[in-house]
């Protein structure tokens, strides 16, 4: 028995099975690349689902986090400590908009508080519903469940005690229907990544915006899979010049070290007055310190237009293979789509050539590699790919 298959023995022996038995047991990374416990190296393009933004142990992360561990690892809310302050200040900067802060753990619990603002606003204006859309994805938790629009996740935990209206994703008019005197908020995602990287079509954001706006409800954009330089830009709302009430944020934001942040206009963060919402670990120093040093090294390496043009070239590599109905999303987060519904089959083959990827759908391969990932390995990913639908496709197929 190799040590791989004795570590899996016991780690289903010790943990609860809700992730089932994950094929690959991880015990270092550098760069892009991983090695699991028997020395077998993988080229990591799933990223730790959209949040190993500078890949693995980059020296930048390691120092800033290293140093804040030896200087100071915890404050609680009880008392402020410089890093949150600097994180918080240059999040309203690269957002564009004044505004407050609030600093959590995780994507989920960024929605949870979300969700509480939209209540809050609820409550002031005589407004008891929320609309979200079908098939979007929000978070675990009870209340990120609520608003979750995919039901083979949500229906096992209700009912929530919550009016949720869901409409069709990507459909203005839907949304303006769903949109009434008696909602106070609308949870939306520029792109949803857990249903395939499937971007919202050009004109929605904004018409989202206006039709929020005329309704005095809450527009929230979930932007935890979307953020920090997944699309080529620090938000990916930025793109079509919208200014939600709140915006969410986690994964990338930390580089791997837990983190969640909600962005709010002043009016809308107001709500949150003293003792009503906290958290013993939100705002954590060495959590900022990291997230720091993420936007840091984003900024001081050019990423944003690194990926930019790895995500032009993917588009070129595999545009021309037939077996590739569509490549959707932008920059390096992105859905590949397959004429056959082989995806699992092709991600298990990708695992054999040392290559992780991930597939949410039968039919879509999600990559969400580190955005310091080169056009060298993506050339390399690019070759696998192919080799592995040469290995699962049952008709031949065109190599580009």
């Amino acid at each position: 028995m190799t040590y791989s298959e004795q570590i899996k023995t016991r780690y289903a022996a010790a943990l609860m099975g809700n992730y089932g038995l994950p094929p690959v047991a991880l015990r270092e990374g550098e760069g892009r690349t991983v090695t699991d416990v028997d020395g077998n190296a993988y080229l990591d393009m799933i990223g730790g689902i959209a949040v190993s933004s500078l890949g693995h142990n980059h020296p930048a992360l390691v120092e800033a986090v290293s140093h804040q561990a030896a200087r100071l690892a915890h404050s609680s809310n009880l008392f402020l400590h410089e890093k949150e302050v600097e994180l918080a200040e240059k999040l309203l900067e690269l957002w564009g908009n004044p505004g407050k802060v609030f600093l959590c753990n995780s994507g989920a619990e960024a929605n949870e508080a979300a969700l509480k603002l939209a209540i809050l606003h609820g409550n002031a204006n005589g407004r008891t519903k929320i609309v979200a859309t079908d098939n979007g994805f929000h978070g675990r938790t009870l209340g990120a469940l609520s608003i979750t629009g995919k039901a083979a996740i949500r229906d096992a935990f209700g009912p929530f005690g919550r009016d949720v209206a869901f409409v069709p994703y990507g459909d203005a008019d839907a949304l303006k229907s769903a949109v009434d005197d008696t909602v106070a908020a609308c949870f939306i995602e520029p792109t949803q990544g857990e249903t395939g990287v499937m971007p919202a079509p050009a004109g929605y954001l904004k018409a989202a915006r206006e039709i929020t706006a005329s309704s005095n409800a809450l527009l929230v954009l979930d932007e935890i899979q979307s953020g920090f330089g997944r699309t080529g830009a620090w938000f990916a709302h930025h793109a079509e010049g919208v200014v939600p009430d709140v915006v969410t944020l986690a994964k990338g934001l930390g580089g791997g070290v837990p983190i969640g942040a909600v962005l709010a206009t002043d009016a809308t963060a107001a709500l949150f007055a003293k003792g009503v919402h906290g958290s013993t670990f939100g705002g954590n120093p060495i959590a900022c310190a990291a997230s720091l040093a993420v936007i840091d090294t984003i900024e001081r390496e050019h990423l944003l237009e690194n990926v930019l043009a790895l995500g032009e070239h993917l588009d070129a590599r595999l545009a021309a293979d037939p077996r590739v109905t569509e490549i959707r999303g932008q920059a390096l987060w992105r859905g590949i789509a397959l004429a056959e519904p082989v995806a699992a089959e092709a991600v298990e083959h990708l695992i054999g050539l040392g290559v992780l990827a991930n597939a949410p759908r039968p039919d879509t391969i999600r990559i969400a590699p580190p955005l310091t990932i080169t056009r060298a390995e993506l050339d390399a990913f690019c070759d696998k790919l192919i080799e592995a639908l040469d290995a699962v496709v049952s008709a031949p197929g065109g190599r580009p």
